[in-house]
């Protein structure tokens, strides 16, 4: 995808996530939708900074970049949401666009992505946006009012209850 497509994912998903975090639709909300949201669309152009150095969709499109930032907050207390952008703009270049992203560089270069997606330049672009943006909003919507129920059972599982 391009900027704008990334851009376009971060806004919706951060939207979405702040109406699934705070359903209220009132102040509380909006502020939601900035605290997620400005650290959300950070993340989510960051990985194209590679496009100024390194082989682009590989030297900042790959697994260890995303655990790094991923793990960012538990050592430093910030950067809670980045991640987030990060993993999105993957899921955005992977089902989205043709091309795909080396997942696993630089141990192993090639590139991974679904037989799904349209080219960069394709007017279809903004609509698959749309669309890969809404299934995540699916998965964010089932591991936030789901999680504590999948919890709860697979904790009776283990004990035999």
């Amino acid at each position: 995808m391009n900027k704008k497509g990334h851009v376009l994912n971060a806004v919706l998903l951060s939207i979405g996530l702040a109406y699934l975090l705070e359903p209220a639709g009132d102040e509380t909300t909006f502020a939601t939708v900035l605290q997620v949201g400005v650290p959300v669309t950070l993340g989510a152009l960051f990985p194209d900074v590679d496009t100024a150095f390194g082989r682009h969709r590989k030297t900042l499109h790959n697994l260890p970049i995303l655990v790094g930032f991923a793990a960012f907050p538990f050592y430093f207390g910030n950067l809670e949401w980045v991640w987030l952008g990060i993993l999105t703009h993957y899921v955005l270049d992977v089902a989205g666009s043709k091309r795909g992203i080396a997942l696993f560089y630089p141990v192993w270069k090639k590139e991974f992505g679904l037989p799904v997606g349209v080219a960069v330049t394709s007017r279809q672009a903004d609509l698959v946006t749309v669309l890969v943006t809404a299934g995540e909003l699916l998965i964010a919507g089932a591991v936030i009012y789901r999680a504590d129920v999948w919890a709860s059972e697979t904790a009776r599982a283990m004990l035999g209850l």
